[in-house]
């Protein structure tokens, strides 16, 4: 089976959470189908400038295709029409204007898609919002399943968006919650769709201690892990955390770690680490008394999962359903909506260490149990079995069917065994 991912952007320096869900997805399903995956030839998501080579080439068993871009975005005019969109009247055609401007615009990679439709037996788009998906989902309605990682923000309730919960085949969500608020906005609980989530590249090291050497820290650590920008809830963080301090005084360390997009505070209590490699990621994450999670709108945090793994409670935005979710399910953190929430679940997570330990153990059980790899690359295959497509496993072709008591995986392999998928 050959299945093609179309994302945004794609590789191992681009630390957004869509784009790495992508691609640990397409990386762990290498033994079992042929992955391709098409994408632009942009590093970063402002302006969608072209920092890779178009073209072709094997990355960690997965066969890339970048397209390049052909043209960035003009912030005065997209800032126009956003206003324009989002702030009264407008038509149809205003926002696919807008999905144009928002890109990354890149029309090689649909020609692409037309010209190899037969080339490909699946496709599947990652992320709903995003020029790839809404004019490249319409060429092959057909053979296309769609990760939307959506979460309730005012893009979700365009109506450009309609035909792409609705045309494809299939739907795979990172969680109810997600499911839930997609199916209440665009009535579409009709298309075939399974709770999948994504699992957790885990490098298995944690040098904590090697990490407060290296950026010379002391004390206690509140570490915040993304994109660092306003609409991450990044602004609000520096506020609540320079609040924080001149209320509390001690000596707490906030440390960023991601590319900044934004102005930072200058203070010695903030510490802007930058893109960092997972091993160091974790080590950090380990070196942590506390992992905030600021965003409101998020579909699933992999930073969420990742500080579990990693033996560490969050404090997240409660704003946000799914943060919020999966603290009361995990038991692995605590939440707020408020400056004062937020100083009071500090309090509590730094002055009571037996709790934070419960918490994070808790927590680390809850990601082990849901969303460990094995669970889900058996999902997606239970998924792409749906198509009655063949699939490879242990490096072999293996027959595929979809039966009421399961999917049952025939493998060459040995004769007589079995591997059962749940649907």
């Amino acid at each position: 089976m050959r299945v093609a991912f179309v994302v945004q952007r794609y590789g191992e320096e681009i630390c957004g959470g869509a784009e790495q869900h992508c691609r640990l997805v397409a990386e762990h399903l290498v033994p079992y189908v042929e992955v391709h995956v098409l994408t632009t030839c942009a590093l970063n998501h402002l302006p969608w400038d072209n920092s890779y080579p178009a073209g072709e080439s094997v990355v960690n068993g997965v066969r890339l295709h970048r397209f390049a871009i052909d043209q960035v975005r003009d912030h005065r005019a997209f800032d126009r029409l956003n206003y324009k969109v989002f702030g009264g009247a407008h038509s149809y055609l205003d926002e696919l204007a807008w999905i144009e401007m928002l890109g990354p615009h890149c029309p090689d990679l649909l020609t692409h898609i037309a010209q190899q439709r037969l080339d490909y037996d699946l496709f599947v788009f990652m992320t709903y919002q995003y020029f790839p998906t809404v004019f490249g989902m319409p060429i092959v309605p057909e053979k296309s399943v769609v990760a939307p990682l959506a979460h309730d923000d005012r893009t979700l309730y365009l109506d450009v968006y309609n035909p792409v919960f609705h045309l494809p085949r299939h739907i795979i969500y990172n969680t109810d919650t997600e499911r839930a608020m997609v199916e209440w906005r665009f009535d579409n609980a009709a298309i075939p769709n399974t709770v999948v989530g994504t699992g957790i590249h885990d490098p298995g090291t944690r040098d904590a201690t090697g990490f407060r050497a290296r950026h010379r820290l002391s004390g206690e650590i509140v570490t915040c892990v993304g994109r660092i920008e306003p609409s991450k809830g990044c602004q609000q963080l520096f506020e609540h955390f320079v609040r924080y301090k001149t209320d509390r005084g001690g000596d707490l360390t906030l440390v960023m770690i991601g590319k900044a997009e934004m102005p930072i505070p200058r203070r010695d209590d903030i510490r802007v680490v930058g893109f960092v490699s997972d091993e160091e990621k974790f080590s950090a994450l380990a070196a942590s008394t506390v992992v905030v999670l600021p965003s409101e709108t998020e579909s699933l945090s992999m930073v969420n999962l990742e500080a579990w793994t990693a033996g560490v409670p969050v404090l997240a935005n409660g704003l946000c359903q799914v943060l919020k979710d999966n603290c009361v399910k995990a038991d692995g953190g605590l939440y707020y909506t408020s400056y004062e929430e937020f100083a009071a679940c500090l309090d509590i997570l730094r002055g009571e260490p037996d709790l934070r330990n419960a918490l994070a153990a808790s927590g680390h059980q809850y990601a082990v149990a849901n969303y460990g790899w094995d669970a889900i690359v058996d999902k997606y295959l239970a998924i792409f079995a749906r198509f009655g497509m063949d699939l490879r496993v242990g490096g072999q072709e293996s027959a595929i069917g979809d039966e009421e008591s399961g999917v049952k995986v025939r493998s060459s392999t040995a004769e007589g065994e079995q591997l059962t998928l749940a649907p």
